[in-house]
């Protein structure tokens, strides 16, 4: 018996070993680390992981911005596989939607491939959907029915294979602007840690609870008239204009970009890590 999509999972065993595939999404974007990359949601699930449990968690995230979901597959699919391990994440498919030309039944063929050959391994595969960005970025409306369509392939799919699924558009939360870098296509650091304890409430891990789903104090500021127009419009020039001009000369964002994570390494606890920051 599956699941529903936004019920909490109970007595999960320990992992070994969870590696993350994807996009600018997985690899972290816009949650800066403090060194010049980025954490990320994955990052902090992991950790979240590691700390609760008494074996040690390795960790890996292969995830590449600009990435499209068939380039997921092809390009880190058959590695993450290759590395055995017990939990998979994996998200993609934002890249599609938001591109002039999107292939909907190519997206879910991937899906359908990745899912079903991870499940038949035995592996806990983790995925989330993506919540209604109307009310978030200016573009959300051309796009809507893409997202709503990506959404219904994730959960279909993951239903028919047995996997784990975080509907986050079942979660007022999740649209709060708040939550947003100012592309508003990207998570900021808040979001990026509501995703992670999101995740781990829905694995069921220990010491997770849905303290996550409690709207954020005050009411979200959305301007209205001359200053939405206005926002609207330095939006455009920072961060559509660039965007669009890289699309016209077929830049890629992920062009030359190496994944952060390559290689399965034990991950520290939290404890251990703070220990260290105090040494001289």
């Amino acid at each position: 018996m599956i699941l529903p999509s936004s019920a909490r999972i109970s007595c999960m065993t320990a992992f070994r070993r969870y590696v993350a595939i994807g996009d600018s999404t997985t690899e972290g974007l816009e949650d800066p680390d403090g060194t010049g990359g980025y954490r990320g949601w994955a990052d902090r699930l992991a950790q979240h992981i590691a700390d609760h449990q008494d074996e040690p968690l390795e960790y890996a995230n292969l995830a590449i911005r600009g990435l499209r979901m068939r380039e997921i597959r092809i390009s880190q699919f058959g590695a993450a596989l290759a590395m055995e391990p017990e939990l998979l994440s994996v998200f993609g498919g934002m890249n599609d939607v938001i591109a002039p030309r999107c292939d909907l039944d190519s997206i879910r063929a991937d899906y359908v491939m990745i899912f079903g050959q991870a499940r038949r391994q035995g592996i806990t595969v983790l995925s989330f959907t993506v919540p209604d960005l109307a009310s978030i970025n200016p573009l959300g409306m051309t796009f809507r029915d893409r997202v709503i369509k990506l959404d219904d392939i994730i959960r279909t799919e993951a239903e028919r294979h047995g996997v784990v699924v975080m509907d986050f558009e079942q979660y007022p939360v999740a649209q709060d602007p708040r939550l947003w870098f100012a592309d508003r296509l990207h998570s900021n650091e808040l979001g990026h840690r509501i995703v992670a304890a999101a995740l781990a409430w829905r694995l069921g891990i220990e010491g997770s609870d849905d303290s996550w789903t409690t709207p954020l104090e005050g009411e979200p500021m959305r301007p209205r008239g001359r200053q939405l127009l206005t926002g609207d419009l330095e939006w455009a020039m920072h961060y559509l204009g660039p965007w669009l001009g890289r699309g016209i000369r077929r830049i890629r964002t992920g062009s030359g970009i190496a994944p952060k994570r390559p290689i399965p390494t034990v991950l520290p606890k939290s404890s251990v890590l703070e220990a260290g920051s105090r040494e001289p």
